[in-house]
């Protein structure tokens, strides 16, 4: 007998069930048919990564999925994009430089809203991957939780495809202290690590993951 996405999703609640982390499910290779099934498995937060696409699907969906839903923008987002990514989503997850902080947070002081983010910390240091140094995110932290049009949620990272479980728990672990570190430094309480995807969220729960960004394990069946 097939898995529907109701049976996914009831299977990773029991892998995490010690932990309480929000399942995103990652939308972004499916239309609406599959996000409104995911919707009527009990899911309410989508995560999209391309601006364009993510957009015409948001506003295909029927009104009581909208208002229901919170959208989560997960992927690299480029300056010119931020004014439309801010007026349909919820979260922006991926934000990796002061500049892309700032532009957005114009933009929602101009559709009136207080944006939440979350900063991504590339602490793997992938050269293929975005996302801040260490040492650059301590830098910029503080002119960042000042601006007017953003409220800074947390922490993001994406961790590099391994086998290694050791590895995975170092690099999880890093990004919950350092969140820890900037917390206490700059008095600046953050309530989300969104970390760990469909093949490494039960490692990042267990590290303290509250968001995790959920593909492939839920859509496949």
């Amino acid at each position: 007998m097939s898995l529907s996405i109701r049976d996914n999703l009831l299977n990773i609640q029991k892998e995490i069930a010690h932990y309480t982390p929000n399942i995103i499910a990652v939308t972004k290779y499916f239309g609406t048919e599959e996000m409104l099934k995911a919707y009527e498995a009990g899911l309410r937060d989508f995560g999209e990564s391309r601006a364009n696409e993510a957009i015409e699907k948001i506003t295909e969906l029927p009104s009581y999925v909208r208002e229901n839903s919170k959208f989560h923008f997960i992927g690299h987002l480029q300056t010119n994009k931020a004014e439309k990514v801010v007026k349909y989503f919820d979260y922006i997850h991926s934000v990796d430089s002061l500049k892309l902080a700032l532009v957005i947070s114009e933009a929602a002081k101009k559709s009136g809203k207080k944006q939440k983010i979350l900063l991504q910390l590339n602490n793997a240091n992938e050269e293929q991957k975005f996302g801040y140094s260490k040492e650059d995110l301590l830098n910029d932290f503080p002119h960042i939780i000042n601006l007017d049009g953003v409220e800074v949620v947390g922490l993001m990272n994406i961790a590099p495809l391994t086998e290694s479980e050791s590895e995975l728990n170092r690099l999880f672990s890093e990004v919950r202290e350092f969140k820890t570190n900037l917390e206490t430094e700059f008095n600046f309480p953050m309530k989300e690590l969104s970390m760990g995807m469909s093949n490494d969220y039960k490692i990042a729960a267990a590290n303290g993951a509250t968001m995790i960004r959920i593909g492939r394990k839920l859509f496949s069946y």
